[in-house]
C-alpha cells in the first residue's frame, strides 16, 4: 500500500474500518495480550509452542490494526455521483458483454472491494478501464484469459443516505 494514495471508502466502508479498528485495539488486542502471559506463565519453557502460537497473533493484530489506521488517516470520501454519465468512483455501472450479457458493477475502493456482490476497486483492471469513460462507450479489459470487450450501458450515481 502506497503510503500517499487516497483510501476510497464510502461513509459505510470508513464506519465498518473504525468499527474494526477498535475492536481490534480495546477487546481482541487486549484479550491476546492476556492469553500470552497465562502461556508464559504456564508450565514448562521447553515447549513454548502456545506462547509463540500467541505472539504471532498478536504480530498480525498489531499488523491490522497499522493497516486499518493507515486506510482510515488516508481515506478519501466517496460522495453521490453526478448526473454527467461519465463513470466516476462510487457510482453503478451497467455494462454489456460481446456475447450480450449485461452485467452491473459498482466502483468502490480497493478496502471495500467484494467483487462476488459486483463491487469492483477502482484499481482493478475492470475498474480502471472503465473510469473516466461515459455511456456508450466501449472498452478492452486486458484479462489473463484475453481481451474481454463491454460497453457502457449506464451509469448509477450512488444515492445519499444515511447509512453511505
Amino acid at each position: 500500500m502506497a503510503f500517499d494514495e487516497p483510501v476510497y471508502v464510502t461513509r459505510k466502508g470508513l464506519a465498518e474500518l473504525e468499527e474494526e479498528l477498535h475492536h481490534l485495539q480495546t477487546v481482541k488486542r487486549p484479550q491476546t495480550i492476556e492469553e500470552m502471559q497465562e502461556a508464559k506463565g504456564d508450565g514448562d519453557w521447553m515447549d513454548q509452542t502456545e506462547y509463540m502460537l500467541v505472539e504471532e497473533e498478536l504480530a498480525f493484530l498489531d499488523g491490522r490494526i497499522q493497516e486499518l489506521q493507515h486506510m482510515i488517516d488516508h481515506a478519501q470520501l466517496i460522495e453521490p455521483g453526478n448526473e454527467d454519465n461519465i463513470v466516476n468512483i462510487g457510482e453503478t455501472v451497467t455494462v454489456q458483454t460481446s456475447d450480450g450479457e449485461t452485467e452491473q458493477y459498482t466502483i468502490v475502493g480497493k478496502a471495500e472491494a467484494d467483487p462476488s456482490q459486483g463491487f469492483i476497486s477502482n484499481e482493478s483492471p475492470l475498474g480502471k478501464a472503465l473510469l473516466d469513460h461515459l455511456v456508450g462507450d466501449e472498452i478492452i479489459v486486458h484479462a489473463p484469459a484475453g481481451e474481454i470487450r463491454y460497453q457502457i450501458m449506464a451509469v448509477t450515481p450512488r444515492k445519499r443516505s444515511t447509512t453511505n
